[in-house]
C-alpha cells in the first residue's frame, strides 16, 4: 500500500469534477487502500481521490487519524441526501498546505455511497464529521475550501495561492 503524492492547489485535477466509479474492482480497492495510507501519513482526517491525482468519486475519512479502526469511512460515489443548518469552523486542506479558512458548511448532513463491496451505506453527521463530508465531496466537484470563503477572503487567498503555484510551491 504505497503512500501517494498529494497534488497541490493549481493542479487541474483539483479544479474539475471527478468521474463516477463504474465498477468497484480490485483497482478501486487498491486506490482506497492507498488513499487511507496517504491520509494517515499526511496526517489528515479526510482525502478525496482527486487529491492524489485520480479524478474519480472516491473519498476516505477518519476523524481518529488511524487511532480507532471503527471510524474509517471509505465511500465510492458519495452524494448528499440532506443538508441542514450552518456551522463555520477553521479548515485546512492537504492540497493547500499552510493555509486555512473558515467556510460556512451545513451543521448536519446525510450522505450515501457505496462501500468496498458495493453495498450502499448511509451516514448522518454533525460537527467535524459533517464538515469533513462537505470538504471531501467538494473535492469531487472540483471545489476547495478556498472557494467557499467570503469573496474578499477568497480573492486574497487565491492571489497568494497563485503566487505559490508560480513559485512551484517552494517553501
Amino acid at each position: 500500500m504505497p503512500i501517494r503524492p498529494i497534488v497541490k492547489y493549481g493542479d487541474p485535477v483539483l479544479h474539475g469534477p471527478a468521474e463516477p466509479v463504474e465498477e468497484i474492482d480490485d483497482s478501486i480497492r487498491t486506490l482506497l487502500d492507498d488513499m487511507v495510507q496517504t491520509m494517515y501519513a499526511a496526517p489528515g482526517v479526510g482525502l478525496a481521490a482527486p487529491q492524489i491525482g485520480v479524478p474519480l468519486r472516491v473519498i476516505v475519512i477518519d476523524l481518529s487519524v488511524g487511532e480507532d479502526p471503527s471510524q474509517l469511512i471509505q465511500l465510492v460515489n458519495p452524494e448528499f441526501l440532506e443538508r441542514d443548518g450552518e456551522q463555520s469552523e477553521e479548515e485546512g486542506c492537504l492540497s493547500v498546505p499552510g493555509y486555512g479558512g473558515t467556510p460556512t458548511r451545513p451543521a448536519r448532513v446525510k450522505v450515501k455511497g457505496l462501500d468496498l463491496d458495493g453495498n450502499e451505506q448511509t451516514y448522518e453527521a454533525t460537527e467535524l464529521l459533517a464538515r469533513a463530508f462537505c470538504h471531501e465531496l467538494d473535492h469531487l466537484d472540483g471545489l476547495l475550501f478556498v472557494d467557499r470563503l467570503s469573496p474578499l477572503k477568497r480573492d486574497l487567498m487565491k492571489r497568494r495561492l497563485r503566487k505559490r503555484v508560480r513559485e512551484g510551491w517552494e517553501k
